[in-house]
């Protein structure tokens, strides 16, 4: 047992030393980039994005917001790079905004939303609302507005010569605001905040269902196809899909096929705890990497990694210091009767339970969000099989029952990863078929557990009997 212990935290630490270098040698490169900033230029044009405060995931947006930032003008686009601010985004971060990662910042009152005692109304949304100072910035011609979940394939600043308002329709009906082509206009702006006072209809309370309100006849227009001499069209136009391709597309083809228009823009509108920035969406969503591979090339991973390479060394103490002390409660505490041995082997299977149930949830909860998927999921094994070391030390457990739902994970991993499925139908029935095959093993393995508790309880190796 010791010398498989051994070898797999090797193989597990040096994994995890390899990632930690090439993702330092990325970070180090992108700091010498950034002495090499672009001049700064005024355009008539501008890429906007927004930041509020309120929510579990602030700080994940505005590392998202970076990222996009940083990767628009990766692609040399002649726009400004524009952040609308609530007053409550910390200074710190603005300053970040504007003096590392080139971005002009609008500070912004919030706006009151007058739906937030709706039935359906989410609270995540409250703030949506200041969506609609991108219509302020009459500085510019025309503002690109954009979700921070935008993932950018290419230069698409033909977006610039659209009409008053243009937007794609990933859903038949509906089109997405989280990414529209609007000329600023104070009078338009007025107008709105005035909808919004009188209490104008709003399915959702948020931005989606109040800019598609303002909107109604955008199905009926025409699509927007770029002028090839460069001039800007009047009135409102469909976008191509290519601008918005949602995510949910890819998965069932495992491949892009978006005929409309340029494929520029990839979206990713689903659940909130699976947007791409998180290191336990990938391989669950095969396109987590994708942006990742964005992050590696525009800003790094330097902020974390203090962080995993101290959880990494906690963990590997603590597979080195259960192993040498070989910890045993049964030299700790007694029994003096036979009366208590039902209560005794109740609890010791509970703790053990338990002990295994935290194994699994405390790494999880304290590996930083917005690593690296690589990185995540390496210090997620060490740590659960750290933390599963200690129980099968403390409570003489066997070895391999107890790691089978580790090895299980791990192979549900390299399933999903597994990059050459023709389609995403083969690949969740391969999915499916691996967890009906390993469903019995994790029982099995589960019994075994229960039962070495008991025959250690039978001969006293824990809380031996004394008088």
């Amino acid at each position: 047992m010791a010398k498989g212990s051994i070898g797999i935290s090797k193989i597990l630490l040096l994994t995890l030393l390899l990632l930690v270098l090439e993702t330092t040698a990325f970070s180090e490169n992108h700091q010498l980039k950034q002495q090499q900033r672009r001049p700064r230029q005024y355009y008539r044009n501008a890429y906007a994005t927004m930041m509020y405060m309120g929510t579990p995931r602030d700080y994940e947006f505005y590392v998202a917001t970076r990222v996009m930032i940083r990767s628009l003008s990766r692609l040399h686009v002649a726009a400004d790079l524009v952040v609308i601010a609530s007053p409550d985004v910390p200074l710190r971060w603005v300053q970040t905004l504007e003096q590392e990662d080139g971005a002009k910042v609008v500070r912004v009152e919030n706006l009151n939303n007058p739906y937030s005692n709706q039935n359906n109304f989410d609270k995540r949304f409250k703030l949506t609302l200041n969506k609609l100072y991108a219509w302020s910035l009459v500085d510019y011609d025309r503002v690109v507005m954009l979700d921070a979940d935008n993932l950018f394939l290419r230069n698409a600043d033909e977006l610039f010569q659209c009409g008053q308002f243009c937007a794609a329709f990933i859903n038949p009906c509906i089109f997405h605001t989280g990414l529209f082509v609007l000329q600023p206009s104070m009078e338009v702006f007025k107008d709105m905040l005035h909808e919004l006072k009188i209490g104008r209809e709003n399915p959702d309370g948020a931005d989606q269902g109040f800019i598609g309100g303002y909107f109604p006849d955008l199905l009926d227009q025409p699509l927007f196809r770029a002028p090839p001499n460069g001039s800007k069209l009047n009135g409102t136009y469909r976008l191509p899909l290519g601008y918005q391709m949602d995510a949910s597309y890819y998965y069932l083809r495992l491949h892009w096929s978006v005929p409309c228009g340029p494929n520029s823009v990839i979206t990713f509108p689903g659940a909130p705890w699976l947007k791409p920035w998180y290191w336990w969406s990938w391989p669950v969503l095969p396109l987590g990497i994708s942006w990742h591979a964005q992050r590696q090339q525009t800003l790094g991973y330097g902020a974390e990694m203090p962080v995993v390479l101290i959880q990494s060394l906690i963990y590997l103490g603590i597979i080195a210091m259960t192993r040498l002390a070989r910890p045993n409660i049964s030299k700790l505490c007694y029994r003096r009767s036979d009366k208590s041995i039902t209560l005794i082997h109740t609890l010791l299977k509970m703790i053990a339970a338990w002990s295994i149930v935290a194994a699994y949830v405390v790494p999880f909860v304290l590996i930083p969000h917005t690593i690296h998927p690589l990185l995540g999921w390496s210090l997620y094994f060490l740590g659960t099989f750290a933390l599963c070391f200690i129980a099968i030390n403390a409570l003489l457990l066997p070895m391999l029952p107890v790691l089978a739902l580790w090895l299980g994970f791990l192979g549900v991993l390299f399933v999903m990863a597994f990059p050459w499925y023709p389609n995403g139908v083969i690949r969740a029935l391969s999915v499916f078929a691996y967890a009906f095959c390993a469903a019995p093993f994790a029982w099995l393995s589960l019994v075994k557990v229960m039962s070495s508790i008991q025959a250690a309880v039978e001969r006293e190796a824990y809380f031996p009997k004394i008088g």
